[in-house]
């Protein structure tokens, strides 16, 4: 079975079963009909994965590899805040008339910044230090920016990565691994999708700094199941695994800024049917 799906399955009956309910509760999110957002939340819930055994895609329904990629690409490859810039429509609701999203996620990583050897961007200075410097621990980023929140559609929820470089007994190459911070996430529209976003993000930096992709660790604050959700996810989980898919990412690709979301695949990925018409709290 797909070690990924009983992750997921054990983090969704942990919130359900011993989880916080903010029923009654002064929230910000409403639904479509204006009805307050309530959630069944978990603090401080923290998933591995080692990226060198299995690539983390759920089986219990389909994660769509092309589409989260492309939106992974949208902010740290193309440093973009504009929708039109991206090939979903998932951004649609918090951009304005122009496709802006406002000083958020793209936005923050194409600003550079002065370092002793120069002038970078974020993304650009991890590459550089992963390349020249790889033990430092200092090697991150961070979109959770104060100066410019009032100028952000959606405050950033996934806000940071922080890299580690390991080098394993008898090997000849460095591992990368890497930890994503989140301060909030709705699990059942988003967190297989963050899972994969950020594991292909690992092996794609791995591969253009030529090390291999190893442990992904995603550290959510706030881990919640909204109240509508709850069906769904019941649904969800009470699915019979599958094995996990054999993970792809075009070989030939040794500068960050050349993939593509057709340099990466899914092979032998079976899954369950996919949930439909998730209904979205804004």
């Amino acid at each position: 079975m797909s070690y990924a799906d009983k992750v997921f399955i054990d983090m969704c009956r942990d919130i359900i079963d011993n989880g916080t309910d903010t029923k009654g509760e002064k929230v910000r999110p409403v639904w479509e009909d204006g009805t307050p957002a309530y959630t069944v939340k978990k603090f401080g819930v923290v998933n591995r994965y080692d990226l060198s055994k299995e690539f983390p895609a759920l089986t219990l329904r389909r994660t769509g590899i092309k589409s989260c990629t492309d939106e992974l690409l949208w902010i740290w490859q193309k440093k973009s805040n504009n929708i039109h810039d991206l090939n979903s429509h998932i951004w649609d609701s918090w951009a304005d008339e122009d496709g802006s999203i406002g000083k958020a996620y793209g936005y923050q990583m194409g600003v550079k910044h002065q370092y002793k050897e120069g002038m970078f961007d974020q993304i650009d200075r991890v590459i550089y230090d992963l390349k020249h410097n790889p033990y430092s621990r200092r090697i991150m980023t961070n979109l959770y920016v104060h100066q410019d929140l009032h100028e952000m559609a959606l405050y950033p929820c996934a806000y940071s990565m922080t890299f580690n470089v390991t080098k394993e007994k008898g090997s000849d190459r460095l591992t990368l691994n890497g930890i994503l911070n989140q301060r909030s996430q709705d699990v059942l529209a988003a967190n297989n999708w963050n899972v994969c976003q950020y594991s292909v993000l690992l092996h794609m930096l791995a591969q253009v700094c030529g090390m291999k992709a190893g442990e992904f660790v995603h550290v959510i604050a706030d881990a919640h199941i909204y109240d509508r959700h709850i069906p769904m996810i019941e649904e969800l989980i009470a699915r019979e695994p599958l094995p996990a898919p054999a993970f792809w990412l075009n070989p030939e690709i040794k500068d960050f800024y050349e993939f593509t979301r057709d340099d990466v695949k899914l092979i032998d990925y079976n899954t369950h049917e996919q949930i439909k018409n998730i209904p979205v709290a804004v």
